[in-house]
């Protein structure tokens, strides 16, 4: 016996109400926009490999068209989405995230720069920038919470929990595109302070280390933390990684660095130095745990390493925008 799908009928979904075919239009949100991220903020839970599938199958259109993954979508364009499933572990995670981010006590944040489309924020250490990996809500979420009349606010890029500093936020869809492909060329200049135990050598200035993402296996067998290692230059998985080093201040036991990223690993500046062995002061997944007992007794309860300054291109006026954050006062006793 054959099974019969109707085109023109909604597909019955397992894990709830039936799923039909969607008609979105691009507004100033999407403007912009590659259409597989459009896709993938709008298919939440769904799969990035079913996202590119249906892309290349032409299930997805745009004007009634084909389009590429990389189509950029322009204002008024209609969207034609495919009816998807998603599994109802998928779908209740969804759900539980979203029920998280509406529930962020609104909070806004030191800012160091505001105009119609951007913000550049001071965020405190201990602050998470998202919601996800068993945190509820971040800065992200509680700003959105605290402007209800914003249309879009949308992270530009990460910091580290721990980390504080200068962390942009896109109010506008072009914004966003125009500041990311900025990071991503590598045309923004970013340095940190950090300080390190022990003396750093004065003439190492350059590491050029690639580094590896792995996780953690917890005692249950399950997956753990997610950690960052150094690997040969040869490995297979390993993402080319370059962090310049410059001496700021020698001090008798710790050495305090001005460090400028080339490129943007996840824990990038904490995995170099601490492989190059001097590991950041306070870094409780990197760093040295006796000394940082030693350190927590003297006043210094988090990881010293602070997104100190930034450059880039303004995404409206092309104007040259150096941005600088003065640090923490519990840094400023340790520096």
């Amino acid at each position: 016996m054959k099974n019969i799908i109707s085109a023109n009928l909604p597909t019955p979904s397992p894990s709830g109400p039936p799923v039909a075919v969607k008609l979105l239009t691009v507004d100033d949100n999407g403007e912009g926009q590659r259409l597989d991220n459009f896709l993938m903020r709008e298919l939440k839970g769904v799969p990035k490999t079913h996202v590119y599938r249906i892309i290349r199958s032409g299930e997805v259109r745009v004007n009634k068209g084909r389009a590429a993954a990389d189509t950029r979508l322009a204002l008024g364009d209609v969207v034609r989405l495919p009816p998807v499933r998603v599994s109802e572990r998928i779908a209740e995670k969804a759900d539980a995230m979203a029920t998280a981010a509406r529930a962020a006590p609104p909070k806004e944040f030191p800012v160091l720069l505001e105009d119609e489309h951007l913000i550049a924020l001071d965020k405190p250490a201990g602050v998470a920038v998202h919601g996800g990996s068993g945190v509820s809500f971040g800065v992200i979420e509680q700003l959105r919470m605290a402007r209800p009349q914003a249309k879009f606010l949308e992270l530009v890029h990460r910091l580290d929990r721990e980390t504080s500093g200068i962390l942009l936020i896109a109010k506008k869809r072009s914004a966003l595109t125009n500041l990311q492909d900025q990071f991503r060329e590598r045309e923004t200049g970013k340095t940190y302070l950090a300080l390190v135990l022990g003396h750093w050598p004065a003439n190492k200035k350059v590491i050029d280390s690639p580094l590896h993402k792995y996780l953690l296996t917890n005692p249950d067998g399950s997956e753990g933390e997610r950690r960052v290692k150094v690997v040969a230059k040869d490995h297979p998985d390993g993402m080319r990684s370059v962090t310049l080093v410059k001496v700021s201040k020698q001090f008798k036991d710790h050495t305090l660095l001005e460090v400028t990223i080339k490129t943007g690993r996840t824990h990038q500046i904490r995995v170099h130095l601490a492989s190059s062995g001097h590991p950041i002061a306070g870094d409780d997944k990197y760093g040295d745990f006796e000394a940082n007992k030693a350190l927590a007794k003297a006043g210094l309860k988090r990881m010293f390493l602070h997104a100190w300054r930034l450059s880039f291109n303004h995404p409206a006026t092309g104007v040259r925008t150096e941005l600088m954050a003065a640090l923490p006062a519990q840094l400023q006793a340790f520096s």
